[in-house]
């Protein structure tokens, strides 16, 4: 397989270190012409996870992204949620035709509410049998150190979706697969709302007491809102309905779903966590994110995922709650108030 890579951030340098420390060629877009000057003189990316060290000769670096997708046959799209459609919309319709498309996009795009395969599937010639998603836990800080880590890669093609995952497994990096294409991207979209949750109850003062309690039911939410959202879209999704339907019993304790969730909450390394810390604190949203200087997740996510669950139907207090939060001015205070109420 040869491997082209959509994105030079965090997550995609993590991906593509992966990939060329298993010896595969990969091409890779990145918009900045000075980047790439400065990544092929010291071997690094010099904006993101600069302690990881790629063979340059495995390396082609490129600021235009069809010169990727053309040479490649696996495209794995890494790019932030916020930035995807800007980016990909100036392709002309037939490039992914034939082409096997990786997700490591881990959110709604945010100006249209969503999955990269949803957008793909309006604006591209693409079917759903060559989409596949990968997902965590996975820190990309952590695979630049090179620590213990699993990714699992989901998609309708189990045999290719293991084909793919094989490319993906080091010493450092165990692969799972599973069927479960649209529920895992949608976990990993809400994981990263109850992250910012989890942050702002830090940023509260809340002890580890309550904040176990609100990951358990956050968890538990998370499952309801898979269950209803996977059987809209066994029904009226895809023309694969009949295989989607084959795939709708899924174990949410499973590390894709539920593992995600406690490495985000959890982690030092987890920007929504950061986020919602500055937000607890009394920060504004804007502040929070001029201090951050880099994207999270979760902050998009949770008015794209209000207005998706008014088709779903989910009941969603903790995400409602956070969305407020977020979005309406609603007094962290107040609404983690709210929230306190509906742990169990």
């Amino acid at each position: 397989m040869k491997f082209g890579i959509l994105g030079s951030g965090s997550w995609g340098t993590a991906l593509a270190k992966i990939l060329t420390d298993n010896g595969h060629r990969i091409y890779w877009w990145n918009r900045s012409a000075e980047a790439i000057e400065m990544f092929t003189q010291r071997h690094i990316n010099p904006q993101y996870l600069s302690s990881a060290k790629f063979k340059m000769e495995l390396l082609h670096l490129t600021t235009e992204p069809r010169e990727v997708i053309q040479h490649a046959d696996v495209i794995v799209v890494a790019i932030p949620s916020a930035y995807a459609a800007a980016a990909l919309q100036k392709l002309p319709p037939q490039i992914f035709k034939n082409k096997k498309i990786v997700s490591a996009i881990k959110g709604i795009l945010p100006e249209h509410n969503l999955l990269l395969n949803d957008y793909l599937k309006e604006h591209f010639s693409f079917s759903i049998s060559d989409y596949f998603a990968v997902l965590g836990p996975c820190h990309a800080e952590e695979v630049a150190k090179e620590k213990l880590s699993y990714l699992t890669f989901s998609g309708l093609d189990e045999s290719m979706a293991r084909g793919i995952a094989a490319c993906f497994k080091t010493a450092y990096m165990n692969t799972v697969v599973n069927k479960d294409i649209f529920g895992v991207q949608y976990a990993a979209v809400l994981k990263n709302i109850y992250a910012v949750g989890a942050g702002i109850a830090h940023g509260l003062d809340y002890g580890d007491n309550f904040l176990s309690v609100f990951i358990a039911n956050s968890a538990d939410e998370m499952a309801g809102f898979l269950r209803k959202a996977g059987i809209i879209n066994a029904e009226v999704g895809y023309n694969d309905s009949e295989k989607l339907k084959t795939s709708l019993h899924h174990n949410y304790a499973a590390s894709v779903y539920l593992g995600d969730l406690l490495v985000t909450c959890y982690s030092l390394y987890s920007r929504n966590r950061s986020f919602g810390n500055m937000i607890g604190k009394g920060y504004s949203v804007k502040a929070a994110q001029l201090e951050m200087n880099m994207v999270a997740e979760g902050y998009n996510a949770s008015r794209c995922m209000f207005e998706i669950n008014k088709q779903i139907g989910a009941r969603m207090p903790i995400a409602t709650a956070i969305y407020d939060i977020l979005w309406n001015q609603l007094p962290a205070v107040d609404g983690f108030k709210m929230i306190e109420k509906e742990l169990i």
